[in-house]
Parts: C-alpha cells; structure tokens; sequence
C-alpha cells in the first residue's frame, strides 16, 4: 500500500470537512444525491467520451498502480547486482549469468542480459531497450491522461451543477427559506467538482507521473547496467559510471558496503 496516497486523502477529507464545520456548515449538507451523481456520474461519462475503450478499461489497474507500493528495485541495490554481476562475467564470461537469470522477476532486465549473453552489439541493446521503454512512456501517458482530463472536467461539471440548482431555485422564490436551502445545496456540486478534481484527480495523475519517472530512471540504471557488462567493464568501473544515478550520500554508503563485504 502506497502510504502518502492513504496519508494524502485522509488529510484532504478531513481539511475540507473540519473546515466545513468550522464554517458553520453541516456535514450532512454534503449528502446530495443530484450533487454526487453530476459530478463523479459526469465525470465518467466524459472520460468515456475522450478516450477510447481499450484505455478506459485500464483505469482499474491505474488505481492500484496509485494505491500499491512500488514494485521497482531500490537503486542502489540494482547498482550492487551490476557490480557483482560485472565481476562475475570478467572471470567467468558471460554465459555465467544464465543460470542467475531466473532469479531476476523483471523482463526488461532479462532481455538486455539475454542479449548480452546471445553476443548482440552494445547498440542493438541499447536501441531495442530504448525502443521498448518508449513504449512504456507511451502507455505510461495515456493512464496519466484519463486523471488530468478527469481534473479539468469535474471542476467544470460543479459549475454546471451550480448552475442546475440555482435554476431550480429561482424557480421557487416565493418562499425565501426554501430558496436559501436550495441554492446553498446548488453549489455542493462546485464543491464536489472543485475537491475531486483538484484533491483526488489531479493528484493522482501527478503520482502515476512520477511513478513512471522512477521506473524509466530503474530501467535507464539497467540499460548502462547492462551495456558495461557486455563491454566487459570491471566492477568499479560499472559501480563508478551507475553511482551517477545516486545521491552523494548514497554513494559513500554502497562504497562502504562494499568494502565491508570484501574485508
């Protein structure tokens, strides 16, 4: 489970609601069905108008991609695997990764290593890995898009909303009580609108932004990773070029691991 998902909408919920009551506004004031059913019923329609099937029956797994833990290697532990890997091909060849490789989950990294190991030049690798985390951007985009566009429509769809409702209520002005109620509720859709696109949709795409951010960097650590263990380059050498992607904090701790290691 992603804490600072959890974390994050608890802290919106309950900002929007003790500001309410702060307010003087009832928490009951929020159980309105034409609000709800404009909104987030609204909402769908338009994602299902703006993209196509085929990436709107993906939202699903685009909610548990935000709601799990990410799946990816730390970096510093992929950069130790290199380095082992690196010292163990310079004394043993290549075709001693083979039996390891199906220890390794991840078949981005199990395709470069089985090129590596097939002799392909370090330029096929790395255009074909390129080529595939391309790919991946691209998809990457489209679940991105269905929560930024789902943010721009919702706030729109609350003034709509608004909009309703204040007709409606002008359509009772003899009895001004009535009239207070009804346009105090009309504007529970603006509410609405405003929250889920810019405390749930808007966020979420930014999250699954940098979720694909992260795994592009893991997948670009492995292609150097890999790229270096074809080239035969030595263990220091390959721990040296993939400390780049580290902070220098990190890279004295792994250095120091290391040295523990081989004392």
């Amino acid at each position: 489970m992603d804490k600072t998902t959890i974390i994050g909408l608890f802290l919106g919920v309950i900002a929007v609601g003790v500001g309410m009551v702060m307010k003087g506004v009832p928490i009951t004031a929020l159980g309105n069905p034409a609000a709800i059913l404009i909104i987030f019923v609204g909402t769908a329609a338009s994602i299902c108008i703006a993209f196509p099937m085929s990436t709107v029956k993906n939202i699903p797994t685009l909610f548990k991609i935000i709601f799990s833990k990410d799946q990816n290697p730390e970096k510093k532990e992929l950069i130790q695997l290199f380095t082992k890997l690196a010292e163990q091909t310079r004394k043993e060849g290549l075709l001693s990764m083979e039996t390891q490789m199906k220890e390794f989950e991840d078949p981005f990294l199990n395709t470069g290593l089985q090129f590596a190991i097939d002799g392909q030049t370090p330029d096929f690798i790395k255009e074909v890995l390129i080529e595939k985390i391309e790919a991946m951007e691209s998809r990457h985009q489209e679940g991105i898009s269905v929560f930024s566009q789902a943010g721009t429509y919702a706030p729109t769809l609350g003034v709509l909303g608004a909009v309703i409702g204040l007709i409606a209520a002008l359509g009772n002005m003899q009895d001004m009580d009535v009239l207070g109620h009804a346009i105090s509720a009309a504007f529970i859709a603006t509410l609405f609108g405003i929250f889920s696109g810019y405390v749930l949709w808007h966020p979420f795409a930014n999250k699954l932004r940098e979720k694909s951010k992260k795994e592009v960097e893991i997948k670009e650590i492995m292609i150097e990773g890999i790229l270096s263990i074809s080239t035969g380059d030595s263990a220091i050498v390959v721990r040296d070029k993939l400390g780049s992607y580290l902070s220098t904090k990190e890279l004295v701790q792994l250095k120091e691991e290391q040295a523990n290691e081989q004392a």
